[in-house]
């Protein structure tokens, strides 16, 4: 067997294909969040529903990728990284899919609505963490340019100023979830205590998004710092 033309086979061009494949798919995933969300604002449990159901699809299209990846890796790379490197990038990245497809899956299975005080409040706090996702995704789509480089130079600065956003974004995050949950803290009397348990768990899995896109980042700092 060819090992060289297999190896081809299962990372084109670049070994970083797959993460960055990989990374598309589960941002793309969270970015269905959204439009769930609007739709249970509008009491759209239809349109909630099958938002849902696309979360779920990605979901289960970033495991099928996670799992090609791992059989398919070879024990010994040729590449400035090792293969922990690569799988350990790849769990990180896979989480975010995971996170996001238990965040609908909370929503649909009790038909949780954010109380309108703040719903909005909400769909910034998303979004920011949303933003911080798509930082991550730009972040990975330059690991071809830095296995050129050997993680070194122009380029590995570059990356090193994209994680420095991330953290920017992650605190922006933070301090909105703060912001977020003192408010829904006021509305608690109002409100089913089961509901409100609920509805946490929605604030914080949702500032895991951030929190998990921030992880890639610091993942690609270890390369390089490596």
């Amino acid at each position: 067997m060819n090992t060289s033309g297999y190896i081809s086979r299962i990372f084109g061009t670049s070994p970083a294909r797959p993460l960055q494949k990989h990374m598309d798919k589960a941002a793309k995933c969270a970015h269905k969040l959204p439009k769930l969300i609007r739709a249970t604002y509008r009491d759209d449990w239809q349109k909630a529903a099958a938002a849902r159901e696309k979360i779920v699809l990605l979901e289960h299209a970033a495991d099928d990728l996670k799992r090609d990846l791992r059989l398919s890796l070879p024990k010994s790379l040729l590449m400035p990284v090792s293969r922990s490197d690569v799988l350990e990038m790849l769990s990180r990245q896979d989480r975010i899919a995971n996170r996001t497809k238990d965040i609908s899956g909370l929503i649909i299975g009790r038909r949780i609505i954010m109380p309108e005080p703040i719903q909005q409040a909400y769909l910034e706090f998303l979004e920011r963490n949303l933003d911080a996702v798509t930082q991550a995704r730009k972040s990975v789509h330059e690991l071809d340019k830095l296995y050129e480089s050997g993680f070194r130079g122009a380029e590995a600065d570059l990356v090193m100023e994209m994680t420095d956003e991330l953290g920017r974004l992650e605190d922006q995050s933070d301090e909105l979830q703060v912001k977020l949950r003192a408010q829904l803290f006021a509305l608690e009397p109002d409100l089913h205590p089961v509901d409100v348990i609920f509805l946490y768990k929605i604030i914080d899995r949702t500032g895991d998004l951030g929190d998990l896109a921030q992880r890639v980042g610091s993942r690609l700092l270890m390369m390089i710092a490596r």
